[in-house]
């Protein structure tokens, strides 16, 4: 009786689910970013465009050969090499073929690969392609073991793991990549410039950074434009691996007839899509957020050509460009990240020696690695070579024992002392090859293969010799991107950092004047024309008015709010007047149960005096208190359970200030006691009891008496205050009969 033992029992371990999920999704991070998303900083490729030219190079489309249906590529890469779909892998595909996406294109394309304008490219059934001069170079020695091999997803193909590359793939046309926790973006740059500091490089393998700025000026775009970011920064940038460059559009200026121009733009920056920039003008025009423009038209053909007319011929050319310049991505900034897969496979963020070390390093084990590729079939060709001179010797007999013997390869062998691969090679031989065999000619290949072997060795010996190997093929591929050809001159024009143009806020927005209307309940909104004060306006029911302002649409709005908060908002963009507008907090990050205090159109020549309602205050500049978000600006701090309470202008000459708390109690002193801050407390202007409050407070010239509001609209003016001057932080006296109840001065 035959016993079959059990099969053991499925292994299972109690885990934690989040340590389960943690591993996974490790694991799954780890994936996306060495096979997906980071470029290898040997080759400059992730593995999808490895992959893409790897087939197209088994399907024999090098740049002398004819082209292929873009589908039959795609669908050798997805079957062999990559388990992705068809979509992914085609778009992949097409990129590498635009010249406004890559600097130097991996693809030559034939027939619609989309355009700048954004316009995508034809279906993959309808396109062809090939490969170019630059992938020749990425592939150039694969077949001559230069590089490992690994077994694809399915184990039924192999593929390399990285590419010989000789050319500097990764600076030349860059890579974009957003993995799980990380990301790299990195510009193109010039290829003759790269080998310049290649070359450098290997003469000077502890060259500074700052040196190799020098042949490396900064990025080169496809789609050219004029680089405008200070030396400091592009140094500091290649120093980290990390930062930014401010890139801007080319333009010129065509005079016309009297003494009228228009601007010409004929290069635009890097990714920037055409028609969207032509869109984003015309919406600007329409909204009357460039005034000093009159109309766009896009007239590019081959070449960009995108003219731009002013409303005058008296506008200035530097003036209307920056105006275009601060709402559109004719200006922007590229980013630098420099964040690739090391030869070990291992990510990192590398600064500019670190990389082109790494592509030298990478040549020089391709070089040792073709090197003794070459010296093995050098070995095996002597070997086959000194089997020939034997049986050439004894041709008539080798040719008895081929004939005669029953194996003839043992005979061979014991006869004449020949290893199995010569005697291979001699049966291999036709008898009419064997009998013509000459002499001369076997000595002669002998010899030079010999020569051969002998400077292989030595140059394995070598390093120095290895290097200079290394540079003079640098310098071949320099002298095949020459600066005179289109492709290998710089198009990226790098100049200097934009002088400051004063561009007024008239020349970006339409100068109308406005009034700025702000409920009881926060609801804003700007309507046009300054209103009268005989012109009802409507609120919603439950609602009054509260704050009512006349401004223009060029002018700022300061906001200040109860927790001490300056806002600002540009008029122009407030809510139109029909209907009842918007709640100002969706305009500013408002806190909850925060009120506001005061709306106030911007001057930048006023100062402001800023109290909370426990009597403290003091002055402040109003450029100070201008907020750059929506989170607003901390001024005044008040203490727990304080509230801001003012905030009044100080009127040219005011040399003092007047104080009344809740009490009626008002006190007089001079302003020069109030300190001018940026942000605090502030100083004690009056003080109370433990249950008092400020009520107001107002500055004021000392000769021309203090005024108050009465009703009906009247003015009271006093100016005999002996009896209500003091210092500051007094408690002051009631004040005069009359004073409003309750005690404000407005």
């Amino acid at each position: 009786m035959t016993v079959i033992d059990d099969p053991a029992p499925p292994r299972i371990s109690d885990r934690s689910l989040a340590d389960a999920l943690s591993e996974r999704y490790l694991a799954y991070a780890l994936s996306t970013i060495t096979a997906r998303s980071l470029p290898d900083v040997r080759d400059g490729l992730k593995p999808v465009h490895r992959r893409l030219l790897h087939a197209m190079r088994q399907l024999r489309l090098g740049p002398g050969e004819g082209f292929k249906k873009s589908a039959r590529v795609v669908g050798d890469v997805m079957g062999k090499y990559h388990p992705h779909g068809d979509a992914a892998i085609y778009d992949a595909m097409v990129r590498l073929a635009q010249d406004f996406a890559q600097r130097y294109p991996l693809v030559d394309g034939q027939g619609n690969f989309g355009n700048i304008d954004g316009d995508n490219a034809a279906a993959m059934r309808y396109t062809e392609a090939r490969m170019t001069t630059v992938a020749e170079h990425l592939l150039a020695s694969i077949d001559e073991d230069a590089v490992d091999f690994r077994p694809t997803y399915d184990g039924s193909e192999e593929e390399p793991v990285v590419l010989p590359a000789n050319f500097p793939n990764l600076l030349a046309n860059g890579a974009q990549g957003i993995a799980v926790g990380m990301a790299t973006a990195i510009p193109p740059h010039n290829v003759d410039e790269i080998c310049g500091a290649l070359l450098h490089l290997i003469k000077h393998p502890n060259a500074a950074i700052e040196t190799l700025v020098t042949h490396i000026q900064g990025p080169d775009f496809p789609t050219g434009g004029v680089l405008v970011e200070s030396a400091e920064n592009i140094l500091e940038a290649y120093r980290s691996g990390r930062g930014g460059f401010r890139l801007r559009a080319r333009w010129e200026v065509e005079k016309g007839r009297a003494g009228t121009y228009q601007i010409v733009i004929t290069e635009i920056p890097y990714q920037v899509q055409k028609s969207r920039v032509v869109e984003k003008i015309a919406e600007l025009l329409n909204a009357r957020k460039l005034v000093l423009l009159a109309d766009v038209r896009d007239e590019s053909a081959e070449d960009i050509r995108l003219v731009l007319e002013p409303k005058s011929r008296n506008v200035d050319p530097a003036m209307l460009m920056e105006s275009v310049f601060r709402q559109t991505d004719l200006d922007l900034r590229v980013s630098l990240n420099m964040n690739v897969l090391d030869a070990d496979g291992v990510p990192r963020v590398m600064n500019l020696r670190e990389v082109l070390q790494a592509f030298l390093d990478h040549r020089h084990d391709v070089l040792v690695r073709r090197s003794r590729h070459r010296l093995a079939k050098i070995d095996h060709r002597l070997e086959v070579l000194q089997g020939y001179l034997t049986a050439y010797l004894n041709l008539d007999e080798v040719i008895a024992i081929i004939r005669e013997a029953d194996d003839a390869k043992a005979e061979l062998i014991a006869r004449f002392e020949l290893s199995e691969v010569q005697a291979e090679a001699i049966l291999n031989m036709r008898l009419r090859a064997l009998r013509r065999l000459e002499e001369i000619e076997i000595r002669k290949e002998f010899e030079k293969l010999t020569a051969e072997r002998a400077d292989l060795l030595a140059l394995l010996d070598d390093q120095g010799r290895r290097w200079r190997v290394i540079a003079d093929e640098i310098r071949a591929l320099r002298g095949d991107f020459p600066t005179t050809d289109p492709l290998g001159r710089r198009r990226t024009e790098v100049g200097t950092p934009p002088s400051a143009v004063d561009v007024p806020p008239e020349a970006i927005i339409d100068r109308e004047p406005v009034t700025v209307v702000c409920s009881l309940k926060g609801w804003v909104r700007a309507m046009r024309g300054h209103v009268g004060e005989e012109v009802e306006i409507k609120y919603k029911e439950g609602d009054g008015g509260r704050f009512k302002l006349h401004a223009e649409t060029t002018d700022k709005l300061l906001v200040f709010a109860s927790d001490g908060r300056f806002y600002t908002l540009g008029i122009d963009k407030l809510p139109g007047g029909r209907g009842h507008g918007e709640p100002i907090r969706l305009l500013i990050e408002l806190a909850e149960n925060v009120e506001i205090v005061a709306l106030r159109v911007f001057d930048p020549a006023e100062t402001l005096l800023v109290a909370s309602d426990d009597g403290r205050g003091f002055q402040v500049a109003a450029r100070d208190v201008v907020a750059q978000t929506k989170n607003g600006r901390q001024v005044l701090v008040p203490a727990a359970g304080v509230q801001a309470l003012i905030c009044a202008p100080i009127p040219a000459g005011a040399d003092h200030l007047a104080v009344v708390g809740g009490n009626r109690k008002l006190l007089v002193f001079p302003l020069v006691e109030v300190p001018t801050l940026t942000r605090g407390k502030g100083v004690i202007l009056q003080r109370y009891k433990a249950d008092g409050k400020l009520a107001d407070a107002r500055a004021f010239t000392l000769a021309d008496g203090l005024s108050w509001s009465l009703q009906g609209g009247r003015q009271r003016t006093v100016t005999e205050l002996d009896d209500w001057r003091g210092k500051r932080a007094g408690a002051g006296r009631v004040a005069p009969n009359g004073f409003p109840r309750p005690p404000r001065f407005t």
